[in-house]
């Protein structure tokens, strides 16, 4: 699809513009220089005025000291012809083929922007990037990641938070070795007291007998002594109590006394104990809500990730209007540059491309005050809209060789022109 450009444009009587022909080359750069002060921005916004409507139209359209209203005339590539002049600077659309049109017509390969480049370069970073994204049309698809990814993100956020206090809390926290892993109860402790205290008694008893077997051999054998006539009968006695001190003896070779000591430490102890254990209790739950949200951190870590590439998928897809150009957290993004990083010319490309994208059909771009880019700034900008097939027409402050005319007072250096009336300067006193 062939671009609209501008092929010629007439300008009398508009703001400083006295009379001024131009004719800007079609591709690439045309630079209007001058001093200041001398008509430059005035033919700027006579193009705009032309070919965007009253909207453009200046304050005091006509020049001071003209008797003559504003006239325009512009002749465009493909073939229409834009005029206004007369009294009410009323507009007037002739085709090729002769038939008549209005702003409709012009508003349908005249991209508004285009006559307001500044308006684009100086909008905020987001308005920016909302721009391009609505015209490459993944606006609502990325304006909808960009929000899931800012839920979890801020979930993340909380999440992160958390665990970190739960973790310095934890290793904050006192804990001990040598402790049960649970609260001890008094109330075993002393069962198990009183079981060892009846063990040994019974051990006790199992010795008393001993003794009462002994004593009671001694006073036989004593007996045996005496009663001599009795001595089968004792000897039988003797035997008897023999085998029984054996079994006594034998049942009680293996027994051996528990000490209470550790259990009646452990019941004098047993607040500082449970002190101890509830501590290593806490730490360890402590230590488990740490781990929990660092696994929840993780995972959203993961999620956010994915909608970050999903992201960069969606752009990768999209028909952008210039290589290199992206879109990242809501900035324009060009060569891996933001906007206030980028040079000049690369904001000049920028925006001229995404211009030319708004509308495909409008060929060229206005561009004021050129005096703050540099000749090889410039020269690399120019080249770049020649290899583009894109028309700029720009201002500098400037009368060097850069410029394509120079503007003085009104009019085009070296280009003839036919007189222009002035208004009647009266003096005082005459009629």
């Amino acid at each position: 699809m062939e671009t609209v450009k501008i092929n010629q444009l007439e300008i009398e009587n508009v703001k400083r513009v006295k009379a001024v022909k131009i004719e800007p080359t079609a591709n690439g750069l045309t630079v209007i220089g001058g001093r200041n002060s001398q008509g430059k921005t005035s033919v700027l916004d006579s193009i705009a005025w032309a070919l965007g409507g009253d909207r453009y139209k200046p304050s005091q359209a006509q020049r001071d000291g003209s008797v003559l209203p504003p006239q325009l005339h512009v002749e465009l590539s493909n073939g229409l012809i834009v005029e206004r002049k007369g009294k009410n600077s009323d507009l007037k659309v002739i085709d090729p083929s002769g038939r008549k049109g209005g702003q409709q017509l012009l508003n349908q390969f005249v991209e508004q922007l285009a006559l307001d480049l500044p308006k684009f370069m100086s909008a905020s970073g987001k308005d920016k990037a909302q721009t391009l994204l609505q015209i490459i049309g993944v606006g609502d698809q990325l304006a909808k990641l960009e929000m899931d990814e800012q839920k979890l993100y801020q979930e993340r956020l909380y999440i992160g938070r958390t665990a970190d206090q739960k973790d310095k809390f934890a290793k904050e926290m006192e804990s001990f070795e040598g402790v049960p892993k649970e609260p001890v109860s008094a109330s075993e402790l002393i069962r198990q007291q009183q079981d060892i205290l009846a063990k040994n008694g019974e051990n006790q008893r199992k010795r008393e007998r001993v003794s009462q077997y002994e004593y009671l051999v001694s006073a036989k054998t004593e007996e045996v002594a005496r009663l001599q006539q009795q001595l089968q009968i004792k000897q039988a006695e003797l035997q008897q109590a023999q085998a029984d001190l054996q079994i006594a003896k034998t049942s009680a070779l293996d027994l051996h006394d528990e000490s209470t000591e550790e259990l009646e430490r452990n019941i004098t102890e047993i607040d500082e104990i449970n002190r101890k254990v509830r501590a290593n209790l806490d730490k360890e739950k402590a230590e488990e809500d740490a781990r929990i949200y660092k696994n929840q951190y993780d995972a959203l870590t993961v999620q956010i990730n994915d909608i970050r590439q999903a992201k960069v998928d969606l752009l990768k897809g999209a028909d952008l209007p210039l290589p290199g150009l992206s879109v990242q957290d809501g900035e324009l993004i060009y060569q891996g540059y933001k906007w206030d990083n980028m040079s000049g010319s690369d904001q000049l490309k920028v925006a001229t491309a995404i211009v030319r994208k708004l509308n495909p059909q409008c060929g060229f771009v206005l561009l004021d005050k050129l005096e703050q880019m540099d000749l090889q700034t410039m020269q690399e900008f120019g080249s770049w809209l020649e290899s583009q097939g894109l028309q700029a027409i720009a201002t500098r402050v400037s009368t060097g060789d850069e410029c394509s005319i120079i503007i003085e007072d009104g009019t085009v250096v070296g280009q003839p022109m036919a007189s222009v009336p002035e208004a009647p300067r009266w003096k005082a006193g005459e009629f």
